[in-house]
Order: structure tokens, then sequence, then C-alpha cells
């Protein structure tokens, strides 16, 4: 017998089939009867022909007989029975095989078939009324008068797998066999309902996105229109979707924006929130988001710009020339974050301001003074009522740019209470690895900061936080000279202030005398801003002369000063013209700059009692003890009067405090001086921290303190050997006046001023 394989159809008993000409094509047919030809269609494995082999059919098929061929080699075929196929042998051209008939098991009544069979067709008919084609299938449904010729017509429309197939086939019980193929036609119904409600429900839902995107494509058409006719009437809707597309913000600050946005819209102008969403859209789209262009850097210029707006400060200026050069390698922002130090009125903060200059960048300050609220430098959170945000990016804001020169003033006034610590707030701000994401929590939104030129000032480091402090280059700034000042008050102050009062340059002359009488005894400071003051006030003096006599030409002597600014304001300590045992000229740093200090001691009968007076501070009183101590260790014979003498200390100025370890070599000569009655000339001044080893320590504020005594009338200055290389800050003209003596041990000191 001819095996034929059939693995594209459902194979059942009783069933016509219709195959194109193409069927028996590589097949030879082999008559069983005489003038009649019996086929038997089995299932096999999906491999080419070639590859075939005898385990790759499956046992059970269907033999069938050849009902017609057609003119064009289509041949209708019935099929008959199921067979068991077996003894398979493969020959070239054909295939051989042994059949015989499959018993099966009627436990199907032909009533309960028939039954079954009728409710499926009608469920069949409801189904396809619901197509276009339906009239068409309709018919074809009406023509199937079993269930075997319903699954065989819907064969390539049902989800089975060879197997499954197979399984109908191989089922030996009819009700068996009727349930598989009830259950592949009625799941066939079911996936097509439901994949025909996906779609029906998908092309709604397209439908629906595609109106409202015509509505609003419409609104917007007409809202345009409306705009252009009214624009004082633009929404705040629209203005702000308009910003926000144009604000080239990244991605996560867009989706923010449009989320808050979206808010905005559904609250209305008449809720509560709504001027809280105004607000912040406000503030985030006034930020700038894009990238800054980059800017030539000339440093010649840049050079030229820091000595047209500030004399002297030579070392500094060269330090941030070299930044400026960095960055100019670099094409981006780079370097350490410098910190300013030094006094009131000495250019920390204007220099801010030279520096943006000279980068061509915008500028910005920010007051860091006094705030103790972490808030103020991560901003609020937009949960709490009249949230804003911080300092830092309130000043990105103003500055109108992301690459700003951000001048961070006074970092060392920075409090710390119950609401946070904003030191510590501020070292992601200053930190280049941590700042390119920073955010505010009123933003909310990562804002790259990295671009930022952050300057920093204060007036001493003693109160910034380590942590704070490592993230900066701590750059002093010394006390101006009077020969700086004079030349400051010359090309800066003067101009600004006839300007400021509105009088012409012709009309004033200020002699050089009346300026250095200005400069020391109206002010007293490292700085020029007391100076400053005074300048301006003689100019709103000198402006009421010129109102009353409009052509007179104004020159301001010395003996004018009086008049004009009343009697002078300072009297600094001067060099003492004769001293007695026990008196000592120090040095001392303020925040106004340096000033001498004189160590006052005495003897008087008592029982070895000390005291001290000039509010002294906890260092302070430790040096005393020391020097105590000191004097006791090389003077024994002599310190036995402090047995039966109480010894009193006194540091003038009692009503300011006073603190610091530099007085030590000061209060040893001083209590040397006493117990063995020498006179320390008053030509001397010294500052020096003492070790209980005799050792003289190094100290800060070199610069101020020898001016102070250059100021004063001193000659001669003994400083710490370890401060001399600082002596390259000192002015030349400072160290020109005095004699400066380095010493190393107490002994040298004592030696020099007491005697060997």
């Amino acid at each position: 017998m001819i095996v034929r394989p059939m693995f594209n159809l459902v194979l059942l008993p009783d069933v016509n089939y219709y195959f194109k000409n193409d069927f028996l094509k590589d097949w030879s047919l082999f008559p069983i009867e005489e003038k009649e030809e019996i086929l038997f269609l089995v299932l096999r494995e999906n491999k080419p022909r070639a590859e075939l082999q005898p385990d790759d059919f499956y046992p059970v098929g269907v033999s069938a007989k050849i009902e017609t061929v057609e003119e064009d080699g289509n041949l209708r075929i019935h099929t008959l029975e199921r067979v068991n196929v077996s003894c398979i042998e493969i020959h070239d051209g054909y295939i051989e095989a042994k059949a015989c008939v499959r018993a099966g098991v009627n436990d199907l009544p032909q009533e309960e078939a028939s039954e079954r069979f009728g409710k499926l067709q009608k469920i069949l008919l409801q189904f396809v009324q619901r197509y276009q084609w339906g009239m068409w299938a309709r018919s074809y449904i009406l023509q199937w008068t079993t269930l075997s010729e319903a699954v065989c017509t819907l064969t390539e429309y049902l989800s089975l797998s060879p197997d499954e197939k197979y399984q109908i086939l191989a089922a030996d019980s009819e009700k068996e066999r009727f349930d598989l193929m009830e259950h592949a036609i009625m799941e066939l119904v079911e996936v097509t309902k439901v994949s025909d409600e996906a779609q029906t429900a998908q092309k709604d839902n397209q439908e629906l996105i595609y109106r409202e995107a015509a509505i609003k494509k419409q609104i917007g058409y007409l809202q345009q229109e409306l705009d252009e006719m009214h624009p004082e009437n633009i929404s705040d809707v629209q203005m702000f979707e308009k910003k926000i597309a144009e604000s080239g913000m990244n991605e996560t600050a867009e989706k923010e924006a449009m989320k808050v946005l979206g808010r905005m819209r559904q609250e209305g102008q008449d809720g509560h929130e709504y001027g809280m969403l105004y607000d912040y859209l406000d503030f985030v789209t006034s930020l700038s988001w894009k990238e800054p262009k980059p800017s030539s850097i000339d440093l010649e210029e840049a050079a030229r710009i820091l000595d047209e707006d500030h004399y002297g400060l030579k070392k500094i200026k060269e330090r941030i020339i070299q930044q400026i050069a960095v960055m100019a390698l670099n094409k981006k922002q780079s370097g350490s974050i410098l910190l300013f130090t030094g006094a009131p009125g000495t250019g920390k903060t204007s220099i801010g301001q030279s520096i943006a200059k000279a980068l061509g960048r915008a500028y910005a300050r920010i007051s860091l003074g006094g705030i103790r609220d972490e808030a103020e430098i991560r901003g609020h959170r937009r949960t709490y009522i009249g949230a804003m945000p911080g300092r830092i990016m309130e000043g990105i804001k103003r500055s109108g740019t992301s690459n700003p020169v951000v001048v961070l003033d006074e970092v060392d006034k920075l409090t710390r209470d119950y609401n946070g610590d904003p030191a510590s707030a501020l070292l992601e701000v200053l930190d280049p690895e941590q700042n390119h994401t920073f955010t505010d929590h009123y933003l909310n939104v990562p804002y790259d900061l990295s671009k930022v030129f952050f300057v920093c000032t204060a007036n001493t480091t003693d109160t910034i936080p380590e942590p704070l402090l490592n993230r900066m280059e701590v750059i002093s700034f010394n006390g101006y000279t009077e020969v700086e000042k004079l030349q400051i008050a010359r090309r800066h102050l003067i101009p600004k202030a006839m300007d400021a009062m509105g009088i012409p340059e012709k009309q004033l002359d200020i002699k050089e005398e009346a300026l250095r009488k200005i400069i020391t005894d109206y002010t007293m400071e490292s700085g020029v801003r007391g100076l400053k003051k005074q300048i301006d006030a003689l100019c709103r003096a000198l402006a009421v002369r010129l109102v009353q006599q409009p052509a007179k030409r104004l020159t301001v002597r010395e003996a004018d000063l009086h008049a004009l600014l009343g009697r002078k304001q300072l009297h600094h300590d001067m060099r003492l013209t004769e001293a007695d045992p026990g008196i000592v000229t120090g040095l001392a740093w303020t925040s106004a700059g340096g000033e001498i200090l004189y160590i006052e001691s005495r003897l008087m009968k008592g029982e070895g009692k000390v005291t001290i007076t000039g509010q002294l501070g906890d260092v302070m009183k430790e040096s005393v003890q020391i020097a105590i101590s000191l004097v006791k260790i090389y003077y024994p014979d002599e310190t036995k009067v402090l047995e039966d003498h109480d010894l009193h200390i006194h540091i003038p100025a009692g009503a300011i405090p006073k603190d610091g370890p530099s007085a030590g070599i000061t209060l040893v000569t001083a209590l040397a001086s006493l117990v063995k009655e020498k006179v320390v000339p008053t030509e001397y001044a010294m500052t020096g921290e003492v070790s209980l080893r005799g050792y003289v320590l190094p100290i800060g504020g070199l610069t101020e303190k020898l001016m102070a005594a250059q100021r004063a009338g001193i000659e001669k200055v003994l400083i710490p050997e370890e401060n001399v290389e600082d002596l390259e800050d000192v002015p030349e003209e400072v160290k020109e006046k005095l004699t400066i003596v380095p010493v190393k041990r107490i002994r040298d000191v004592l030696d020099l001023l007491i005697g060997k």
C-alpha cells in the first residue's frame, strides 16, 4: 500500500477532502482493487522527503478513496476508515507499509451527537453574523452534517498542534473524539471573540487619542490666533508651556515641570495651590539650563582688569591668574575653591567682581552671615507653606546663567542649631565630585553647579568646620600699608566719592598730608572700609561749600580736617618714651589689623598671690602660668621675692577681650625685667609663643603686627625664627623702617634685653 503524508490536516474518517494537483506530484498510485485506487493517509514529522525514516510516521492513519480527478489535475478523495499502519519501508520513489482497520468504541448515541452538533452549529451561525463575510460562511455551515466535516473545513483556523490533531484521530472512543473536536471549535470561537474585542478596544482607544490630539491641535490654533490678537491675555499655562519648551532643561527637570504644569492646569486660577505652582514654574523656567557658550580667556586682559580694580595684592592676583590659566587649558571650570580670609575692607568681596569681569561672566554675591537653617542652603520642600529655594539656587537664578562667578560671603559666620547645620549642607555645593548633581529641595531635580566659579570669603578660619575648610584653598588678605591705602584712596575711593556727591574733578584737590592724616588718625583698620567712610564724609562736607560757592575751587590740607571731619577719632598707642621694670611692648592681631600691646607687671607685699587683669582669655592665662614657670627656672634666686610678694599682671584696654598665645615671650620678658629690676629698651617690641622647654614658637598675623609696630614708632622687633619665611609677605616700606630680629629660644631674648 502507499502512505500519503498529511501533516497539515485533521484526518478523520468519512470526510471528503479536496487536493490540488501537486498532491500526487512525487508519488505513484497503485491499484488495490480493479478500477479502484485506495490511499492511506498518515501524519509524519515535518522533514524533507530525502531525510524521512520509518520512525518519523505516526502509527494511526486513514484509508481513502479517490472520487474524481479533474482536468486540471485536482482531485477529490473520501476517507473511509481509521487504520493501523506498520512495517513502513522506504524505497526509491515510493513508501510501502502494511495497514489494517482500527476498530473504535461506539459510546456516543446518534441522538446526543445530533443534538450537540445542532447547538454547536447555532453558535457558529450567531458568531459569523458579526462579520461582513457572515452570509458566505453561513452557507458552508448549513451544509455540514457532522462535526467531523466542520472540523476538517476549519482546520487551517484551529490552533492545534500536529500532536493534538493526531490525538483526535487516535481516540478510539467516539465520545472522546467528539469532545476533543467540540473543544477545538469552541476554543476557536472564544479566541476569535477575545481578539476581536481587543482590536475593537484598541481601535476605540486610538480613535479617542486621535480625537483628543485633533481637539488639542485645534485649540492650539485658536489659542495662537487669540494670543496674536491679544498678547496681554496669554494664559499662564500657555506661557509656561512655551517657557519649558524653550528652556533647554534636562529630561528629569522637564518631566517634573510638566507634572507641576498638569497640576496647575487642573487646579485652575481659583485653586488654593495655584499660586504655589505658579511660583515654582516661574522659578524653574527662569533658571539657565542650557550649556553656556565657551568664552575665550585672555590672561593679559585678566591681569589688566585685576590691576585696574585693585592696588597691591600682588600674590593674590598671581594666584587668581594661575586659576584662570588652568581653566583656559582645561576648557572648563577647574581648580580649587578659593577662600579669601582677612580683615574687613581688604578687598575680598570686590575682587570676586573683578574675577567675573576678567572671565567675562555674570556675577552673584550670596551672603551667608548668620544663616542657621540648612534650608537656607538646600531650599525648603514644597510641602511647606511659604517654601522657597535656597540661597544658592536663588543666586544662580539672579545671575541668569549656569556658569557665573558666585561669591559666598562670610562663610565663617554660619551658625548651627536644631534646624540643622548649614555648613554641612554647603559641602555638597563646593565639592566638585558632588555639585554636578546638586538637588535643591524646592527645585527637587538635579542642577549642575560644576560650571560655577565659587569664591568664598571669611574674616577668620577659626569658626569654619574642618570638613568645609578642607574643600577650600585659603588665601590670606593682609592689611594694607599706609602707602597702599594712600594709593587706593587716590585711585579709587576719592573718584568714587566725588562722583557720588556730584563734585566736579577740577574743583577739589586733597593734599597728600591730609590723606595721610585721615589714614592714621581717623581710621584704624587693615582694610579701607573706614577710610572710604571718612572720605565720603569729607566730600559731603565739601559739597555744602560748593553749593554755597559754586565757582570756588577747594583745596583740603591737614589743618582743614578738624573743621571738616571733627577731632581725630583714634589715639593709637605709640612707643613709650620712658619705661619702668616689668613693662614690655608686645604685638597683637585684631580683626581690624595689628596693634601694639603693653604688658605691665608689678610686685607688692603679700603672700605670693597672682592677679591677672585686662579681660584675658584662657589661652593667654595659660601663657601667664608658663611665663612664671620659665622665669623661676631662669632666675631662681631673684624669683624668691614672689614668695612674700603678690604679683599683678595687667594688659591695658581692659574693655577689649584678648586671647591667643603670641604674647608668650612678652610675658616672660616683662616678668624677667620685673624680678631683675632691669628696664627693657622702649625701641623693642616682640611677638611669639613660648613652650615650657624655652623655645619660641611661630605665630600668625605677622604682617599686621609689623605694620602696627612701624606705625607706633618701634625700631626693633623680635619674631620667632620659624616666621622668617613669612617676611616675604610684608611690604618693603614696612621692613625698611624696622630692624627685625629672629629668635629661637627665650634664653636668647632674655640675654639680649635683660642681660646674661
